[in-house]
């Protein structure tokens, strides 16, 4: 399987269980890796049997910018569904990185990774 890989994509969202997460909201950064076929689109030179990573961005951070939620894992349910839903795309892998989150240690991330696959 291919793959159309999508890093550093950055978002503020209001996730979290605490009230002040929900409040102030923070940056959360989301890694995809789209599992698809890319020999049709590269024998016609054709975006149409692809994947448009450019939609799919947007797609993602509209994800994150959208309805909150409690957990990472929820939301990295939610964007890998909104990949799924392209039709070229086989699979996918959601890493979904909280940089900020309320930790009372110094550490540099905080992320939660799926992946999932069409049945």
């Amino acid at each position: 399987m291919d793959r159309v890989a999508l890093r550093g994509l950055r978002a503020r969202g209001h996730h979290g269980v605490f009230p002040e997460e929900r409040e102030e909201g923070q940056t959360f950064v989301i890694d995809l890796s789209l599992g698809l076929d890319t020999r049709p689109a590269a024998a016609g030179d054709d975006l149409e049997q692809t994947v448009h990573y450019g939609v799919v961005a947007e797609e993602g951070v509209a994800v994150v910018e959208g309805e909150p939620v409690d957990l990472i894992e929820t939301l990295a349910e939610r964007i890998a569904r909104t990949c799924l839903r392209h039709a070229a795309v086989r699979e996918v892998e959601v890493v979904v990185h909280k940089p900020q989150a309320p930790i009372t240690v110094p550490f540099d991330d905080v992320t939660v990774t799926i992946t999932r696959s069409r049945a």
